[in-house]
């Protein structure tokens, strides 16, 4: 059994190391435990300082494409080099890498698919009340869309086994935690969820400038995911609403009218129409939505089929590079590591051997 501890980052040169001081090495059911560093475009020395510190593996992307895009690829690259088990954890070293164990332990057990660690966020001393409340808020939305029972939906601490890595396909460019909730939900991945401990507070978000930016954002997505996966509900609920305001405003040109006093709210009859027209746009949109939605399970079935394909292929991981620092042992330069994928710290085979490393042919 293999677990691969994912961490995505950017310009994460300072936080890393105690990052990854504070991951394990050994866990509890696993044969091998091994570090992927996500490199988002950083302009500082972070590829340098992963290395130093014995990351296994890396993913250099060549610009910054955001957390989600970084989370899809370290998970697309932990399923071709054989991980069993992958758990994501954040660079600022704001999880606590000791309850590493504790999070994979129902995956282990058989009893989960994918677990999140729960922050118990209403204990966490630098979250204002507001942002406590708008993190229920959230996650209470996140579980009506997902038929969960996750308590901290936006906690990016949490584990995958190979099947359900296998079917996570990230739409958003924004942030990966509330959309693969949903789409877990959604699909054939039992949820589960433990509490976890949680660091003294390094530095500011990166993601949220400011607590006005936190609730556009976080509202924004939000409606966008549950939108996305419930689209009858939302856009049939909003039809409805408006369908009875409209309904209303004629109800009172239909009195003015009865009392003889039509000819002042002509309006009401103008806003009335206009708020109908608009119901019945919103009833149509729920409609397409949901043509919308199974051809989305298409693609998802598809996506999952050509993923599957891939790793039975042995189609190399894109952008990645050895963490190791390891040279053949005539002095020459390693061919591609794209084509050579280094297994750190075990025993040399015959054939292409390297001196304490084995190389697996893709």
């Amino acid at each position: 059994m293999k677990l691969i501890i994912q961490i995505p980052c950017f310009n994460e040169a300072e936080q890393l190391p105690a990052t990854l001081a504070d991951l394990p090495r050994e866990v509890e059911g696993f044969d091998t435990v091994e570090w992927l560093v996500i490199d988002d475009g950083s302009t500082d020395e972070t590829v340098a300082v992963a290395r130093k510190h014995g990351v296994d593996h890396l993913v250099r992307l060549t610009s910054n494409k955001g957390l989600a895009t970084g989370f899809q690829a370290g998970i697309d690259t932990s399923l071709k080099l054989g991980a069993d088990v992958i758990v994501n954890t954040d660079a600022d070293n704001q999880y606590y890498g000791g309850d590493v164990a504790k999070l994979v332990k129902p995956i282990v057990e058989g009893r989960a698919d994918m677990v999140v660690g729960d922050r118990e966020v209403g204990g966490i001393e630098h979250f204002s009340p507001l942002k406590k409340a708008l993190q229920r808020l959230g996650s209470w939305v996140v579980r009506q869309a997902s038929s969960t029972t996750v308590p901290d939906t936006t906690s990016g601490f949490r584990a995958y086994n190979r099947e359900a890595a296998i079917q996570i396909m990230v739409v958003s460019k924004f942030t990966y935690t509330l959309e693969t909730i949903i789409q877990a939900g959604k699909l054939l991945v039992a949820v589960d969820h433990v509490p976890v401990r949680t660091n003294p507070k390094t530095r500011e978000s990166r993601l949220f400038p400011s607590m006005g930016a936190y609730v556009r954002r976080n509202a924004v997505s939000i409606f966008r995911i549950y939108a996305q996966y419930e689209p009858l509900r939302v856009f049939w609920s909003l039809a409805l609403i408006i369908g009875l305001a409209s309904i209303g405003v004629w109800i009172r040109f239909a009195v003015a009218y009865v009392e003889g006093n039509g000819k002042g709210h002509v309006q009401s009859l103008i806003l009335g129409a206009v708020l109908f027209i608009a119901a019945v746009v919103l009833w149509a949109l729920g409609v397409i939505g949901d043509l919308l939605a199974a051809q989305r399970v298409m693609t998802q079935r598809t996506f999952e089929r050509v993923r599957r394909i891939e790793l039975e292929l042995g189609i190399e991981p894109s952008h990645y590079e050895s963490g190791a620092l390891a040279t053949p042992a005539d002095g020459a330069p390693l061919s591609s590591p794209a084509r050579e994928r280094i297994a750190p710290g075990t025993a040399p085979a015959d054939g292409d051997e390297r001196e304490g490393h084995e190389v697996v042919s893709l």
